[in-house]
């Protein structure tokens, strides 16, 4: 199982950095190595490049507008096979720079096999004025980036041991990107 963590966030807009501080912090942890662990912030052609590398599993972090207190953490699960999977209204993206649905969208459009998806997403307090912008998180989503990691943490280590738990699980990644790629030529 292969596995890519990808913050997301522009660091310019206050709370929307929250992806790239939790990735940041991931960073000075040892993490698995099936687990590929990078900071894209608002550069979205790399993440779709990235996801036609054919992960298992995709983990999003990002700041995520739900309605919910400043510094609420989500872990939601994006099936982007579903009919709308990849336009999930309830879903609401931060788009301070780049839109992750989008992006999922661009790398399935250029034939990229979307593996699971999981967005760990923070309640934002302020993302600055467009204008101005703003530096450095608010102090509720601050104090979220520490579980936030722990939380991103636990979810590998839960989809490592179901992996290994589950004697056969259907196709292989691998199998699925060879019939994927005989259907484009």
């Amino acid at each position: 199982m292969r596995i890519l963590i990808a913050g997301i966030g522009n660091i310019f807009h206050g709370d929307d950095a929250f992806g790239v501080e939790v990735a940041n912090r991931l960073s000075h942890r040892v993490l698995p190595p099936e687990v590929r662990l990078v900071d894209f912030g608002i550069r979205g052609f790399d993440l779709a490049y990235a996801l036609l590398e054919g992960y298992d599993v995709t983990i999003l972090l990002d700041a995520t507008p739900r309605g919910g207190p400043p510094g609420s953490l989500y872990t939601i699960e994006i099936d982007p096979n579903a009919p709308g999977g990849l336009d999930e209204p309830r879903i609401d993206v931060a788009t301070h720079g780049m839109n992750p649905m989008r992006v999922l969208q661009m790398a399935q459009a250029m034939g990229g096999f979307i593996g699971r998806i999981l967005l760990v997403g923070c309640e934002p307090e302020t993302l600055g004025s467009e204008e101005e912008g703003q530096v450095g998180l608010g102090a509720a989503v601050a104090a979220a980036v520490e579980p936030a990691a722990d939380m991103v943490e636990a979810l590998v280590e839960r989809l490592l041991e179901e992996n290994r738990g589950t004697p056969n699980r259907g196709p292989t990644l691998e199998s699925k990107r060879r019939q994927q790629w005989q259907r484009l030529q």
